[in-house]
């Protein structure tokens, strides 16, 4: 049932959703189709781990070069694997409201338990329009949805106090922040506390995901935790027991691994960050190929044999 905070605020009754929830990257055959197979094996490889949730159709799973058609494939093959051991989070990202709605409502006929948003972008407005975004987002669909903040993909950063109020309302049911401002997510964890808690609220920093959990967040949404699952679900596990040693260790740990993103030589970008994730997927073994959705091309020669190297140093080969 909704109640009010101190502030006379009225809260809707969100589900808290906490833990780790990767990004989960898509795998492509060489015909750049979806290979059900390797998807498969990485779903059920993350849920084995002890994963709380997986994110789909995010920016690891290369949304905004997805067509519609290879998103519905993408989260009926997600649904049907997944099959209700943890919640389905659904990417929903496109330019303007009424392609977002269009998404939304499909991803809902599929299954998924919580869809995820952007601002809009492109045709950019003020804070009154993606004020607006987010409340036809809740009016017109009818699962929690949340706020995903990466400025560095829309150009425009969502203020925590716009964030705040929405949770606030029952608007947003979390936020995925992955604006890399942890001054702003400090202040955002402390007004959600002040507020009852209405939303869950989940880093996608994930190089300091150690200190986004001493700021107070519900969880991460790593993608290096497609890479390493079990790494990051033992820093969960080591946050909820307050043992702060081992989440810093974990963490230590994990930041090796990430040098996957920057050990290659002439790529940028998708290429360098998903490009390396799927990489380093091929070469454990989970995917059957490194292929990119065009125009990124696949990592080769040298960049492979490079990413090897930090895996075989971190003990993943």
């Amino acid at each position: 049932m909704p109640g009010a905070n101190s502030k006379g605020v009225i809260l809707m009754a969100n589900k808290i959703y906490r833990g780790v929830i990767p990004p989960v990257v898509v795998p492509d055959t060489e015909d750049r189709e979806l290979d059900v197979a390797s998807f498969e094996r990485n779903i059920n490889r993350m849920i084995e781990a002890g994963v709380d949730g997986l994110f789909f159709l995010g920016s690891s799973g290369e949304v905004v070069f997805s067509t519609d058609e290879r998103r519905d494939e993408v989260v009926r093959e997600a649904v049907r694997i997944v099959d209700h051991r943890v919640p389905v989070f659904v990417g929903i990202i496109d330019t303007e409201t009424e392609r977002v709605l269009e998404h939304g409502r499909r991803a809902q006929e599929l299954g998924a338990d919580v869809l995820v948003a952007t601002c809009p972008f492109y045709a950019l407005g003020g804070m009154a329009e993606i004020e607006q975004h987010f409340r036809i987002l809740h009016e017109e669909l009818d699962l929690p949805i949340f706020a995903y903040d990466i400025p560095v993909c829309v150009h425009t950063k969502l203020p925590w106090k716009l964030l705040a109020k929405l949770g606030a309302e029952g608007v947003l049911a979390g936020v995925k922040d992955s604006s890399g401002d942890d001054i702003s997510f400090r202040y955002l964890c402390q007004e959600n506390e002040k507020l009852g808690h209405p939303m869950s609220l989940l880093t996608g920093h994930e190089i300091v995901v150690d200190g986004a959990y001493l700021s107070g967040a519900d969880g991460s949404v790593p993608g290096l935790g497609n890479v390493d699952p079990d790494g990051y679900v033992r820093m969960w596990k080591a946050a909820e027991a307050g043992d702060w040693a081992t989440v810093k260790l974990e963490q230590d740990k994990l930041n090796e691994l990430s040098h996957i993103f920057d050990c290659t030589d002439g790529v940028q970008g998708y290429g360098a960050g998903v490009g390396a994730f799927k990489t380093a997927l091929m070469l454990m073994g989970v995917f059957e190929s490194n292929q990119m959705l065009r125009p990124v091309k696949a990592l080769s020669g040298a960049n492979v044999e490079a990413i090897r190297g930090v895996l075989t140093e971190c003990g993943l080969l």
